[in-house]
């Protein structure tokens, strides 16, 4: 058991590097079609639909209900109306399955932004498999209009991804 729980922090510490995400900003985002929760109600969710509507923030989290995640959901949450007046939206994707995003997203996302389940071929498109623990990475992408990437923050610690996200929306607006 203590060999797994060294192998998994070193896992986690990996993971955590900027330099582990796949994705590289100027990249093309790939599209994806799956199901997610927005104030405990289901929903279809197709990024190409989402992307008509405007810049993407889409960040993918561990597990729900863990601490982290839950901290940083709250903060996704208390920042939506500044995402929103730049004319973005906010996107949490984990491998959790529906019926647990639909509990997250009004509890820990406040009702404030949707929140889908991350299938397998979506963590590898996105390169945010945690290893062995079949789990994402905390890794956050700011996708524009046009689906290209225009900022990759991957740390475990949730701390700074609300704050990065949103210094790279305003970006975009200028």
């Amino acid at each position: 058991m203590r060999k797994f729980l060294i192998g998994l922090a070193c896992s986690a510490i990996l993971c955590a590097s900027p330099a582990w995400a796949a994705l590289k900003v100027g990249a093309k985002a790939p599209d994806f079609a799956t199901v997610g929760a927005l104030a405990g109600k289901p929903f279809k969710l197709r990024l190409s639909d989402e992307l008509k509507k405007g810049p993407v923030v889409l960040y993918f989290f561990p597990k729900a209900f863990t601490k982290g995640c839950t901290l940083e959901a709250h903060a996704f949450s208390e920042a939506s109306a500044d995402f929103q007046k730049m004319g973005a939206h906010v996107i949490g994707m984990s491998a959790d399955d529906l019926p647990t995003l639909q509990k997250f997203s009004v509890e820990a996302c406040r009702n404030a932004f949707p929140v889908a389940t991350a299938t397998k071929p979506i963590i590898k498109a996105y390169n945010v498999a945690l290893p062995l623990v079949g789990m994402t990475t905390r890794t956050s992408y700011v996708i524009d209009r046009s689906g290209r990437i225009v900022m990759v923050h991957s740390d475990m610690d949730w701390s700074e991804h609300v704050a990065k996200t949103l210094a790279a929306v305003k970006a975009l607006k200028r």
